[in-house]
């Protein structure tokens, strides 16, 4: 498990197995969300597995799949609410945690400086100086 702290209470990670729900809850998280789809693992992975496990260890558990497709301000908002209503330290993982970082960043855009959501996920090594335009847009709409 490559768990990467992009704050104190919010971390990502490539894909997760049922059996390292027990770990996470050790490590003091309170919630996953599963960013990636089921179509791209195998059964054993798959949210509904990890669920499970994650429900038996304490954890609350969010499925919220994301693609290039799906990566939309709807699905940003509802990342976010998953974070805020968690009551504590998130993991949320996808396939390498680049969408939980880019679903993260987006969400926190308008209310963290641009410049400061990409030196957290950098920090994390997920280079999104791709995304500063974007960001500062979701930002400008914000204000």
């Amino acid at each position: 498990m490559d768990i990467r702290q992009i704050t104190p209470t919010y971390a990502v990670s490539p894909q997760i197995a049922p059996d390292d729900c027990a770990a996470i809850a050790d490590a003091g998280f309170k919630a996953i969300i599963c960013n990636r789809p089921d179509m791209e693992i195998t059964p054993d992975c798959q949210a509904a597995a990890i669920e499970a496990a994650a429900k038996a260890a304490g954890l609350g558990f969010t499925v919220l799949p994301l693609t290039h497709q799906t990566m939309n301000s709807e699905n940003v908002a509802a990342h976010r609410a998953a974070i805020d209503a968690a009551g504590g330290p998130v993991l949320a993982y996808c396939a390498s945690g680049t969408r939980s970082s880019i679903a993260w960043s987006l969400g926190q855009a308008g209310d963290m400086a641009s410049d400061d959501i990409i030196e957290a996920t950098g920090k994390a090594g997920y280079d999104l100086r791709g995304l500063h335009p974007q960001l500062e847009m979701i930002a400008a709409q914000k204000s």
